[in-house]
């Protein structure tokens, strides 16, 4: 079966890959993360996954990068959770589509690596984008190999984030870190 999962980062890919390589699923990857930001970022991540598809000899496919999407999308809701739910629901739509539209069976993300991330959420918001497109989203708690793939990315000397990529998880970062930051950010 033919599978496109959703990248956020090559750390993130290297777990669900390995499952999903288990099973036998013909695996390509789709790098649409309008969220990243600043550009610079997003240019570090995406290259990075552009090295590890490379490696690992799988197809990347990598929309434009639009982070006007992003803020209209999320636009007066930038507190968690329901920022975060909006962004999966953005992402995990338009890798629906492109999934559906390119004959793919199934689609998933990397997001279900992170123990940082609602699972939940996540496996709600990835069954209704499957729904409305008419394809079948694969849900697996990835999360068992989160800490199997920080050391491998480490070991491979992978770029790693300090943020999930928003702007706005960045300012949380740097908030919690220094806390005499204004709190008006």
């Amino acid at each position: 079966m033919k599978i496109l999962i959703h990248t956020c980062c090559a750390p993130c890919l290297i777990y669900p890959y390995k499952r999903l390589k288990l099973k036998d699923f013909e695996i390509e990857s789709f790098f649409y993360n309008p969220n990243i930001h600043p550009l610079e970022e997003y240019l570090k991540r995406r290259q990075q996954v552009e090295v590890y598809t490379k490696e690992l000899n799988i197809k990347m496919h990598k929309p434009y990068y639009n982070i006007k999407e992003f803020f209209r999308h999320i636009d007066q809701n930038e507190e968690k959770p329901l920022r975060c739910n909006l962004c999966w629901q953005l992402r995990l739509e338009k890798t629906a589509q492109f999934a559906k539209e390119n004959n793919f069976d199934l689609f998933t993300t990397t997001l279900l690596v992170s123990p940082y991330q609602n699972q939940e959420s996540l496996k709600k918001i990835g069954e209704k984008c499957a729904g409305e497109a008419g394809i079948k989203f694969y849900y697996e708690d990835f999360r068992p190999g989160f800490r199997k793939s920080v050391t491998e990315s480490k070991n491979k000397s992978m770029y790693r984030q300090k943020y999930c990529g928003c702007l706005y998880s960045e300012i949380e970062r740097f908030k919690e870190k220094n806390k005499k930051i204004d709190e008006s950010l």
